[in-house]
């Protein structure tokens, strides 16, 4: 996820919050009735958030599902927030500009946002129904966290060498290839002792 910072001036209702939002210059996330302004991403966040949208979306061609890149909402209960990837496979009637029942949800973690993703996010997402997977990426060294509903949200971790498993959507995605073009010292050293790996 992005850098929050509150908007400490603004505490909104929910509709009053998804009437203005549109609106907006920038993307807001809605939690506990307070809003909070989203700063920009990183490169390392960037790629790594690209790396699985793109794995994800052509995995899917031509499926009833669908992957999404941090623009589309996620509603929680009265909260609203935006995952840096998710998957999507209803046909549920809703709004254009969130997600009703994501199946995969990704987080790219920072310092600034850790604490939210695996506290507050965390609860509230394996809180959802659809949801079957929940995934935290390190960007500032190499590190992947699954947790799984079939497996009681208990936390799994790959490492450079492992191969990720997506079960909600049948998709295995070496380590690697998540962290394509990241620019930290596990990557440049993998690069470095793998000279046949895509060195970008």
């Amino acid at each position: 996820m992005t850098q929050l910072h509150p908007l400490e001036s603004i505490i909104l209702s929910e509709d009053e919050y998804l009437a203005t939002e549109l609106a907006s210059e920038g993307k807001r996330e809605y939690i506990d009735g307070r809003v909070y302004a989203m700063a920009g991403a990183s490169h390392n966040h960037n790629f790594i958030s690209g790396n699985i949208y793109r794995q994800f979306g052509n995995h899917l061609a031509g499926t009833p599902c669908a992957a999404f890149m941090a623009d589309i909402k996620v509603r929680l209960g009265k909260d609203y927030v935006y995952p840096d990837v998710l998957v999507d496979c209803s046909k549920m009637a809703g709004d254009d500009y969130f997600s009703l029942a994501p199946i995969i949800i990704v987080e790219v973690l920072s310092k600034s946002t850790r604490k939210t993703d695996t506290t507050t996010k965390l609860i509230r997402y394996i809180n959802l129904p659809s949801l079957k997977e929940y995934v935290l990426v390190e960007q500032d060294f190499v590190s992947v966290q699954v947790l799984r509903k079939s497996n009681d949200w208990k936390p799994e971790y790959f490492y450079l060498g492992d191969q990720v498993i997506f079960g909600s959507v049948e998709l295995i995605l070496p380590v690697e290839q998540i962290y394509d073009r990241v620019d930290n010292q596990e990557m440049n050293e993998f690069r470095q002792q793998n000279p046949l790996f895509p060195n970008h």
